[in-house]
């Protein structure tokens, strides 16, 4: 299973005179291999750039939404002191504009639990992809026509690691050095992820009842499943019982007995806001070189 370690650093092109370890798979075998290797690479970094792009669309809307929220929260908060001007004399008018503005706050908080929901499921699919990039063996060795399969379920007793013994699939990448490229991006994304899931129980505890009972903390369930998606994806805790402590690239961080804040400055929610902005656990330049390098290997474009 993925850890959240460091990212490991990209491999470079194997272009060197040392000798490669020899396949333990017949060259014929392996001229069959590789077509059905190279078909398997392209569909899931298509699925992969699909992931990056939905990504991209979520985290958009919600700081949308975010934003809308706080600005209904702020608004609400000091409408009692607020110059009404002629709209002063009318009845209610301050209590009509709360109850209004706290609608429009309940409705942008479940827009933006749905976003965290979809940024879950992107990290879920793209440890997915990361996954399902082997091509394994599948059928008889005895047997005179070879099939192949993504799923290691499925493969065959040949016997072997889904990776044909460690060749380049295109020209200079095997399966592994595809799968550190798509590692090293599941890292950032999962890092960020974490970082999200802090930011959305600060905007969702904004006006939140303050009661020890209804007290939104760091272990709280968002959404019905959360922690079993948060387990698929290598971040949910087993000992401490709760989702992994976000923290920046190399960084740590220990947030168990957090307590989130339902009246916080409107300075500090201008710093919530552009971190989720700032996204800075992507390193943008980072994965558009990935992408471009293993677009180029494939001779496609993925971006």
């Amino acid at each position: 299973m993925e850890t959240l370690d460091s990212a490991p650093s990209t491999p470079a092109r194997n272009t060197d005179s040392k000798p490669r370890t020899p396949s333990p798979f017949p060259s014929t075998v392996l001229r069959l291999w590789r077509p059905h290797a190279q078909r398997n690479l392209r569909n899931q970094w298509s699925q992969f750039a699909l992931c990056k792009n939905r990504w991209s669309s979520a985290s958009s809307a919600g700081r949308s939404h975010a934003t809308d929220l706080v600005n209904s929260h702020l608004s609400q908060r000091y409408m009692p002191d607020m110059n009404l001007g002629v709209l002063s004399d009318m009845p209610d008018i301050r209590k009509r504009a709360c109850l209004k503005l706290f609608k429009r706050q309940e409705l942008q908080r479940s827009k933006l639990l749905l976003c965290y929901k979809d940024m879950v499921g992107i990290v879920h699919d793209m440890i997915n992809v990361r996954r399902s990039m082997k091509c394994f063996f599948k059928g008889s060795n005895n047997s005179s026509l070879l099939q192949f399969s993504c799923n290691p379920a499925d493969q065959s007793d040949f016997g072997d690691g889904g990776d044909g013994g460690g060749i380049p699939v295109f020209k200079f990448y095997s399966i592994t050095s595809h799968e550190k490229f798509a590692e090293e991006l599941v890292q950032m994304f999962s890092l960020e992820l974490c970082l999200k899931r802090l930011l959305v129980l600060e905007f969702m505890s904004i006006g939140y009842d303050n009661s020890e009972v209804k007290q939104l903390h760091w272990s709280t369930q968002l959404f019905e499943d959360e922690f079993k998606y948060l387990r698929d994806c290598n971040l949910y805790c087993e000992v401490t019982h709760g989702p992994v402590p976000p923290r920046f690239r190399d960084g740590k961080s220990d947030i168990g007995a957090l307590r989130f804040d339902n009246q916080p400055n409107p300075e500090v929610l201008q710093v919530y806001l552009t971190t989720w902005l700032a996204e800075a656990n992507i390193d943008t330049l980072k994965v558009n070189e990935i992408f471009a390098v293993v677009g180029e290997e494939m001779h496609v474009s993925i971006i």
